[in-house]
């Protein structure tokens, strides 16, 4: 594809201008914005990955990977404004989601341990995670304040933080977790995944592009799972003092 036939493509941003302006919908500015940095930033990646692919140097790997999840934590990290210390959990989180299914691909040889392989692969992983971190902490906070009295109660009859909290904790990890696990039980007939589409575009033999799919999807399903139990067992004891009582002030941050 060549610049010209990509600015072609431009009038797909046209459109919904075109909509917004018609319909009053005050979308102009956000989709201005979002198209022209889209374009900048992906521009840079691109030019970015190729220097790096090309110098196959793995202090590179670990700064593009640094860089990724510096990026998620600082945009997940809005949504748990209320919980103490967020930004290190989200670090934590995704430190830990990162090394475990990168270990386990490379461990088992399922990749190869070069840059084109790690760096767009710990992309899915971590930008997976932080989209289930937003889930998560959206429902959980939610969670807390509908729930407040009832967590109150539980700790007044002699409970646990963790018995207190813990109906509360349970229903924000699954219901972070239910659009990744929806999502694979219509994969190939309502949509084709966008790596194995891509790969097919690009000339690769179909049966191995759903293959390599396949891998991506079972590995997303281990990030949502495994961020979601972590974040929540990370975030839930900051929700509490040494008395063991619920500081209201910070859930309603």
């Amino acid at each position: 594809m060549s610049y010209l036939t990509l600015s072609l493509a431009l009038i797909f941003v046209v459109i919904p201008l075109v909509l917004s302006k018609v319909l009053k919908l005050e979308l102009e500015k956000d989709t201005i914005i979002a198209s022209i940095r889209s374009i900048i930033q992906l521009l840079i990646v691109g030019y970015l990955l190729q220097y790096v692919f090309n110098a196959e140097n793995p202090i590179y790997i670990l700064l593009m990977v640094l860089l990724m999840i510096a990026a998620a934590t600082q945009n997940a990290r809005r949504k748990g404004r209320s919980i103490q210390g967020i930004t290190w959990k989200l670090i934590l989180t995704f430190v830990i989601v990162e090394v475990l299914t990168q270990g386990i691909l490379l461990g088992l040889s399922i990749t190869p341990a070069t840059p084109q392989y790690i760096i767009p692969i710990s992309g899915m992983i971590i930008g997976n995670s932080m989209v289930l971190s937003i889930l998560f902490l959206n429902r959980f906070t939610s969670e807390v304040e509908d729930h407040e009295d009832e967590t109150e109660l539980i700790l007044s009859l002699g409970g646990t933080p963790k018995q207190a909290i813990h109906r509360q904790l349970i229903a924000s990890i699954k219901a972070s977790t239910i659009p990744t696990i929806e999502s694979q039980k219509t994969i190939g007939l309502v949509q084709l995944p966008g790596m194995m589409s891509g790969q097919i575009i690009a000339g690769a033999d179909p049966v191995q592009a759903v293959q390599f799919q396949l891998l991506i999807l079972f590995l997303l399903l281990t990030t949502a799972v495994v961020t979601s139990i972590l974040l929540g067992y990370l975030s839930y004891p900051t929700l509490f003092n040494e008395r063991m009582q619920l500081e209201k002030s910070r859930m309603n941050e």
